[in-house]
């Protein structure tokens, strides 16, 4: 079978990326069919070699008219170009009823105003209506339908209008919160290796990753990403891991020793033997664990929508009985006034209150959201946060700042004090840009005297070396400036200095702790919310952080497969309701970002692959956001529930007294249109 992938635009509600799942799905010649809503992908298998794409927008538009196929993620504007078009079908509809008003024509003039604003009003609902009536099913856009048709029968022109107008309005603002889900996963492409340097004979040939085969020899220059898992067979370089395991220190590499796709060489030259194809590849592992944990997510179904499978029938079912049997058991009352009362039973029953009040509190949360400098992608994801249990932390530029800081200067010599030994690290990188000489001038806080200082060079993958005043200077690793006796015990990156090859000293350099990480981890325990963290660290690293800002569990020298594997058992232990949140910054954390119930990634710091992947963008890195939008999440929660039961219990409450005789159409229109209108100004709320 052939694999096939699209994407669909103009696909705003998960309920219909399901049904389309399912509809493609119940043809047995398509198989393994996924519609990713978060990515807005259409993927599946089948045998056919004809009207592939014919029979599969035929399928999509039965379901859902507007959503587009296309064989390519170009980028458009008809999301936007649609939006405006509904914008202006909707001010064209309201102005021509509005200018018939004013006009006073006589009934029959009105009566083509109104239906001429009708129609326009009510096209893209009653399309909609119908579609998913030949599918056999009866949703809320149905029930729209009949209720506006229904007041504009009784005479109740006006409601019928404001019925279409608020709902369509609702539909705008619910699609708006919907797109903010289509940063797609396919940038993470971009983070693979563009190329690979390749040993042809004695000529070096730039080819793509793909073309690599096992065996080969790779050439890796400074600055360059390691195109493909392999070992080294020449060459020294200091390889910075961060993007692929957390790890915040540099490693050195020399002959023997493995390296990892996608890995960047900061200093050095080395040749490296392939020892894997590029789909078995550390990079290519990451791109398919991302790909495949975003269809693993649940697809999230639009809860208005699934109400009104039961909601909508019942209400027309019942609406018909009140039509035929009223007469029948009350003498009193005819068939001309059952009928009124049905009509007005509709209009009582419409959902609209609901379904814009509904997305408009999850749009309102995620305005609130964005303006505390937190991108919710998704209305769904910003409901989730409040049943978030258990949040696992990666460590590096997420509970730490990502940058390195001098903690420890130390002298190994009674002829050296602590300034001298830090003078001389200051004189010797002020020719370096590396950041971790940028941290050692920070540091040091004074002018530099360099007039002294000569034959400075860059040893690739140990240090520098200089001569001050006759003196050799090298400053380095223990290998290089150090000596046997040297006993790393210190948490952090240890340069040595040694002065024409003794050891004199030492510096300790450790990945700064954010500010507020203690608090924030304080303030998620008193929340009943349990801490984890994930890191690619070593064990001392790891559980010295996690001690000073108060997690109790924490995993170490983790790959990112380790991460994701450690996430599915998490994930499988957690009760049905609870969900776990992952907060991290790199490509190594996009996995399991794209895995968590809720993926929170850092904006400032982190990994366009990242960013892309998570649900949740935290944009100025400040922990203290996750507090802020799990109470966010939780106050427009509150406020839904308040809406839900006042629509509810004024709809349930007025259709009674209607029954009974004791309210008419006025009550009725109130318990739409007003229960809608004080919902809306309730929703504001949200946003103070």
């Amino acid at each position: 079978m052939k694999n096939y992938k699209y994407t669909l635009q103009n696909l705003d509600c998960a309920s219909c990326a399901q049904k389309i799942e399912t509809n493609i799905a119940y043809h047995k010649e398509y198989q393994d069919v996924v519609v990713n809503f978060s990515t807005s992908t259409l993927s599946f298998k089948t045998d056919k070699e004809k009207n592939i794409e014919e029979d599969i927008r035929k399928i999509i538009k039965s379901v859902e008219p507007e959503a587009i196929l296309v064989s390519n993620k170009s980028k458009n504007t008809e999301d936007i170009q649609r939006n405006k078009g509904d914008i202006y079908r909707i001010i064209l509809g309201v102005l021509i009823y509005l200018v018939g008003k004013l006009l006073l024509l006589e009934n029959s003039a009105m009566l083509i105003f109104t239906v001429i604003s009708v129609v326009i009003l009510l096209s893209k609902t009653a399309k909609k209506a119908y579609k998913q009536l030949k599918n056999k099913i009866i949703d809320e856009n149905f029930l729209i339908v009949i209720s506006v048709i229904g007041a504009c029968l009784i005479g109740e022109k006006t409601e019928g209008i404001m019925v279409i107008t608020l709902y369509e309005i609702g539909k705008i603002l619910e699609a708006k919160a919907v797109n903010k889900t289509r940063k797609s996963i396919a940038t993470l492409m971009d983070i693979k290796p563009e190329y690979a340097n390749v040993k042809v004979g004695e000529d070096i040939k730039r080819v793509s990753p793909e073309e690599l085969e096992i065996g080969d020899i790779i050439i890796v220059k400074t600055g360059e990403k390691i195109s493909i898992d392999g070992e080294v067979i020449e060459g020294t370089a200091q390889i910075n891991n961060s993007a692929l395991t957390g790890e915040s220190r540099l490693i050195t590499v020399t002959k023997g020793d493995k390296v990892l796709s996608g890995g960047i060489n900061n200093d050095g030259l080395i040749k490296v033997k392939v020892e894997k194809k590029f789909e078995d590849s550390t990079v290519s592992q990451i791109l398919n664990l991302v790909e495949n944990a975003t269809d693993k997510k649940a697809k999230t179904e639009n809860s208005v929508s699934k109400f009104a499978k039961i909601y909508t029938p019942i209400v027309i079912v019942l609406a018909i009985f009140v039509a035929i049997f009223m007469p029948i058991f009350f003498k009193n009352i005819n068939y001309s006034e059952s009928i009124y009362k049905a009509l007005t039973f509709l209009v009582i029953s419409c959902p609209c209150s609901i379904a814009i009040s509904v997305p408009l509190s999850y749009f309102s949360g995620i305005g609130k959201s964005s303006k505390s400098g937190i991108l919710v992608k998704g209305s769904n994801y910003l409901d989730g946060l409040k049943d978030v249990k258990e949040i696992i932390f990666d460590k590096t530029g997420t509970i730490t700042t990502g940058s390195f800081s001098v903690t420890q200067v130390e002298t190994l010599s009674e002829n050296y004090s602590k300034e001298n030994i830090l003078e001389y690290f200051a004189k010797g990188e002020s020719f370096s840009n590396h950041p971790i000489a940028k941290s050692i001038l920070k540091k040091w806080e004074k002018e530099i005297n360099t007039s002294n200082v000569t034959d400075y060079k860059e040893i690739a993958g140990k240090g520098i070396e200089y001569k001050i005043d006759g003196k050799l200077i090298k400053i380095g690793n223990s290998s290089f400036a150090g000596n046997k006796e040297n006993n790393e015990k210190n948490i952090g990156t240890n340069l040595y200095l040694s002065v024409d090859e003794k050891t004199v000293g030492y510096i300790v350099l450790t990945d700064e702790i954010k500010e507020n990480a203690k608090k924030v981890m304080n303030a998620l325990n008193k929340m009943g919310i349990s801490t984890i963290m994930f890191t690619g660290d070593n064990k001392e690293i790891a559980k010295d952080v996690a001690k000073k800002v108060g997690i109790g569990k924490v995993e170490y020298e983790m790959l990112p497969q380790d991460k994701y594997t450690k996430l599915e058992n998490e994930l499988k232990m957690a009760k049905e309701n609870e969900k776990i949140a992952y907060v991290g910054d790199g490509i190594n954390d996009s996995p399991v970002l794209a895995r968590a119930d809720i993926g929170i990634s850092m904006g400032g710091v982190g990994s366009s692959s990242a960013i892309e992947a998570s649900d949740i963008v935290i944009m100025t890195d400040e922990l203290s956001k996750i507090l802020d939008g799990i109470n966010i999440s939780k106050k427009t929660n509150r406020i839904i529930k308040q809406n839900l039961i006042f629509a509810i219990g004024v709809k349930v409450l007025i259709l009674v007294l209607s029954m009974l005789g004791l309210a008419n159409m006025w009550q009725a229109v109130f318990a739409d249109v007003g229960t809608t209108l004080i919902t809306v100004l309730n929703t504001i709320r949200i946003l103070t």
